[in-house]
């Protein structure tokens, strides 16, 4: 049988915002999604734009999904994350972006990582996210020139969740920038889970979402093997 392999993007960014917030990825939105590609026999890999171990926030020692993976081999392989201008998406079945307040400072609008979404969009992979990580997709425009965003639904965190989290610190909102590009954003009530699959684009609102995105990529790459 093939192994599929998932390559995670995140964030270098520690600090975020006027008061220098310490961030990073969101702890759960990683060892979540994780759980249920490992649980899958799912290989992951990891990738940012600088390399090396990416920061951290929000762990939770007494969540066991985050536990085990604070002491997993995978957890290792990524304080050694890949630079992204060294990998290809097109040797990976799936890129997923997690979430946490660093996307919105490196990830958003970067132009290498939206020419990593169009490439592998372009090439039939699947496109994930959950929470602050769809920010990754803003700005995104496929070769006919409209934005990829324009007339699909996804989810990400919402305005009312970062009115009550760190409005202070962010630098645009999310939902107003996903709306603005056209998409048909699709939210639960704050802090609620939310999933959202439109064809090979799968996007959740927060960290309540993210073991239902992870296993929302192992069903899209199951049905790929029909």
């Amino acid at each position: 049988m093939t192994v599929k392999h998932v390559l995670f993007i995140v964030t270098n960014t520690a600090t975020i915002g006027p008061k220098h917030r310490a961030t990073g990825f969101f702890f759960p939105e990683i060892a979540h999604p994780f759980e249920a590609l490992d649980r899958a026999g799912i290989a992951v890999e990891y990738a940012s734009l600088t390399g090396g171990k990416p920061p951290e926030d929000g762990f939770d020692g007494q969540d066991v999904a985050q536990a085990d993976f604070l002491a997993s081999a995978s957890y290792r392989r990524m304080s050694h994350s890949r630079k992204l201008a060294e990998v290809d998406v097109l040797d990976y079945d799936a890129i997923f972006f997690p979430g946490g307040l660093g996307p919105m400072v490196d990830i958003a609008r970067h132009p290498e990582i939206q020419e990593v979404v169009r490439r592998a969009w372009n090439g039939g992979k699947v496109v994930a996210a959950v929470c602050h990580g769809p920010a990754a997709l803003l700005g995104v425009k496929l070769d006919n020139g409209t934005p990829l965003l324009r007339g699909r639904r996804v989810a990400g965190f919402s305005q009312a969740e970062e009115d009550g989290y760190a409005r202070e610190d962010v630098p645009f909102d999310l939902e107003t920038a996903l709306r603005a590009e056209g998409a048909l954003y699709e939210p639960a009530d704050p802090w609620q889970p939310r999933l959202v699959v439109d064809g090979r684009l799968i996007t959740g609102q927060n960290p309540a979402s993210g073991a239902l995105v992870g296993e929302a990529i192992v069903a899209a790459l199951q049905e790929q093997k029909r």
